[in-house]
């Protein structure tokens, strides 16, 4: 709740021809402390406490879901529904024979691993069906007056979405993916979606072979005031790096701050907080940073938990 301050003796005419009539007011960004110098402790802190976990640095540990786009898949609002849900009907028999071991082509090397069957990718690819679609007559409303029969759904809530993705073809091949030791090409199932643009990819990598993030060393003391966590990664590109802060639903604008090691990146982000009452509600704000050199192999940690993060798109 923002403080209205009273204006006595001023008159109204005064205060009005200070502003152009049908203009939108000027609101003035908040203000506050520097938080980069306890930024910088606290990214220090994470930094010295990274260890990463057996296979890091020479086996295959992903750093983004195993689903995969291969382009611009041309989305509706249903259709994106469907994508993150995980909703698909298969129109081909997939096949379920194990194929023999693919290659990861990583920026420092190759290697080599076992794969599973598309009819495995498809299981973990398909998280189920859609729910009903509600106020979605199953048949045109026969009433020559155009209004409803007795026995016809009435909605006046929009409808939900409710279209599963129809595959109707699959091949072995490979999709892009970030893992521990860069941007990698590897071995993928490539789902063809007649709804989508471009095939689905799921990662064909076995996962017994598959490494996992370590969770990161967790400075012993909370964030200092002022400062918020990285949320995700949405993209990296070279030396650039877009993600998502977490901030209080009346927090002022973020500022995304970063400390760059040769083996680390830490990110996160400051804010002027609300003084006021306000609602308990974590915001998503995306920010991006620039690098002095390019990110490649090197780990972005989280400044709150001091956790890797993942990349998730959108």
């Amino acid at each position: 709740m923002r403080r209205v301050l009273a204006l006595l003796g001023i008159p109204l005419l005064a205060l009005s021809a200070c502003a152009t009539p049908g203009a939108a007011p000027v609101r003035t960004p908040p203000t506050g402390p520097d938080q980069r110098p306890a930024f910088t402790e606290r990214a220090e802190e994470v930094a010295a406490g990274w260890r990463p976990g057996p296979g890091w640095r020479d086996g295959y540990v992903p750093l983004q879901d195993a689903t995969v786009l291969t382009g611009d898949p041309g989305f509706t609002d249903e259709t994106k529904v469907a994508f993150g849900a995980g909703w698909y009907r298969d129109q081909i028999p997939i096949p379920a024979a194990v194929p023999k071991d693919g290659t990861i082509r990583f920026p420092d090397g190759t290697l080599r691993v076992p794969l599973m069957s598309a009819a495995d990718a498809y299981a973990q690819l398909r998280q189920g069906d859609p729910p009903p679609c509600d106020g979605r007559p199953a048949a045109p409303d026969p009433a020559p007056t155009g209004r409803p029969g007795p026995n016809d759904p009435v909605s006046t809530s929009a409808p939900t979405p409710c279209v599963p993705l129809t595959v109707t073809g699959v091949r072995l091949g490979s999709a892009p993916v970030w893992t521990s030791r860069g941007r990698a090409e590897v071995p993928a199932w490539l789902f063809t979606v007649d709804e989508l643009a471009v095939p689905v990819a799921r990662i064909a990598v076995a996962p017994r072979v598959t490494g996992r993030a370590p969770a990161g060393a967790v400075p012993g003391r909370p964030l200092p005031a002022g400062l918020v966590s990285a949320q995700q990664l949405r993209a990296v590109e070279g030396n650039r790096i877009d993600y998502v802060l977490g901030v209080g639903a009346c927090d002022g604008p973020p500022t995304p701050l970063v400390l760059e090691r040769p083996d680390v990146v830490v990110i996160g982000g400051a804010v002027v907080t609300s003084t006021g009452i306000c609602t308990a509600q974590l915001v998503l704000k995306p920010v991006s940073v620039t690098l002095d050199a390019p990110l490649g192999g090197r780990a972005v940690l989280d400044a709150a938990s001091g956790a890797p993060l993942t990349v998730w798109p959108g």
